[in-house]
């Protein structure tokens, strides 16, 4: 067993769920990384936008480590929802530098400071708003990762593409007329426990 490593662990799994993110966009036109795919709008390159506001917020300005980058869709007078979504003259490329330019110096707040260290998150309520550097990035790695799943299920229903990550899709193994017997059977299922459920009710 190797020694414990907090900070490379931490940033295994942060870098794993940032690597899967921009992977669902690959190969895709601009139009399916950009469309509204549930009610709310969730969309994939909106996905990227919103994590590279987070880790540049909770891994930069929160310990006074601010970027210099312009995010004005983060600004007070910015409509609702804009870190959510691209716009048109907001492309794929300046997107994906921006998060990228964001890991870089998310990881050099991790590279410079003690998990222990004390940030302030200034949109967080006075005097609540204390966090140390391993729960911001605790937070920011759950957060990449939530959106990570997201943008799985999207890229599924948009084009058929699965996979946990490049080289290692963790899928069981089958063809497409295999996965249709195993969709029809949970199909099945769910209308025999929806059944057995009216009935007993």
């Amino acid at each position: 067993m190797t020694a414990s490593d907090p900070k490379a662990d931490l940033r295994f799994y942060l870098q794993s769920a940032r690597d899967a993110l921009l992977w669902k966009l690959e190969g895709l036109p601009e139009y399916d990384i950009r469309r509204p795919s549930t009610p709310t709008g969730t969309n994939l390159l909106g996905l990227v936008k919103h994590a590279a506001g987070v880790e540049l917020g909770y891994l930069g300005d929160t310990f006074g480590r601010p970027s210099g980058e312009p995010l004005p869709w983060l600004e007070d007078a910015a409509e609702s929802d804009a870190d959510m979504w691209a716009t048109a003259d907001e492309s794929r490329e300046y997107i994906v530098d921006l998060y990228r330019r964001a890991w870089a110096h998310a990881d050099a707040t991790i590279d410079a400071l003690a998990l222990d260290t004390i940030g302030k998150v200034p949109w967080w309520p006075s005097g609540r708003d204390e966090v140390t550097l391993h729960h911001a990035v605790v937070r920011v790695i759950a957060d990449t990762h939530r959106h990570a799943g997201h943008a799985d299920i999207i890229r599924e229903l948009t084009d058929g593409a699965v996979g946990m990550s490049k080289g290692n899709d963790s899928m069981a193994p089958g063809g497409p007329e295999w996965w249709e017997k195993h969709r029809g059977r949970l199909e099945r299922a769910a209308r025999e426990a929806g059944r057995i459920s009216r009935d007993s009710g």
